[in-house]
């Protein structure tokens, strides 16, 4: 059974969502702070993570930043008073798959649950084991593990290691916005036509000695992007 996690200091909405998700073959946890949230993942992973942003003294993208930094599961934000494209941008930008605004419907939101828990990575006996290298950077696919330089490890979100796996498989290769959106796996209709710009941007700032002046991952107008860059494959066989 999957392990739901309710961040909100709204008691009403969180007993709300806890008892409408645990109807649905979820097991769901209540907290009401970033304090609580600590203690339960201490001992009690997550499969998903919802947040409310306003949690009275805390701002729940300090939540959304330290979660997807720590964990591949994925994050839906919920927001009363934030409901502008810049909002939703920056959440998307700090690792949340989605961001729904209130009100919502039950219904509506369990499916956006089930959508975000399905961008999951494969487990380790199911990963392909390749290994690329470019520029001075090698993503392990195994471990999903970005370094730079031998030792200077960079942590990706599940949407970001999915794509730039994605442009290192193709390459040179101009990918379209529905191409990296299906191989990105993002599932967000409010932001659908930003959501691969957003995610473009994160990785450029990962990625980029100056992300306002790309040379790795660039813009073909009108039609998507490509990477621009001789890619390594070293393919590891998996041990019979």
């Amino acid at each position: 059974m999957k392990h739901l996690l309710v961040v909100d200091d709204d008691t009403k909405l969180r007993s709300l969502l806890i008892d409408y998700l645990s109807q649905h073959a979820f097991r769901v946890t209540g907290v009401k702070d970033s304090h609580q949230l600590r203690q339960v993942l201490a001992t009690d992973p997550a499969d998903l993570v919802i947040v409310d942003l306003n949690l009275g003294h805390e701002d729940g993208l300090e939540i959304v930043r330290t979660l997807s930094g720590k964990s591949d599961a994925p994050i839906i934000i919920i927001s009363g008073d934030r409901q502008e494209e810049t909002d939703k941008v920056v959440g998307l930008e700090l690792g949340a798959s989605d961001y729904v605004t209130k009100p919502f419907g039950l219904r509506e939101f369990l499916a956006r649950v089930r959508v975000a828990l399905r961008v999951q990575p494969l487990s380790p006996e199911r990963k392909d084991r390749k290994i690329y290298s470019f520029k001075g950077w090698v993503l392990n696919v195994k471990n999903r593990r970005l370094t730079y330089n031998g030792n200077n490890e960079v942590k990706l979100t599940v949407s970001e290691f999915n794509l730039l796996t994605a442009f290192l498989r193709s390459p040179r290769q101009v990918l379209s916005r529905e191409q990296l959106l299906s191989a990105s796996r993002v599932h967000n209709e409010e932001i659908f036509d930003r959501s691969i710009d957003v995610l473009i941007l994160r990785l450029r700032r990962k990625l980029e000695a100056d992300p306002s002046n790309p040379k790795l991952i660039l813009t073909e107008r009108g039609i998507g992007y490509f990477f621009d860059t001789e890619v390594e494959v070293d393919e590891r066989k998996r041990a019979k």
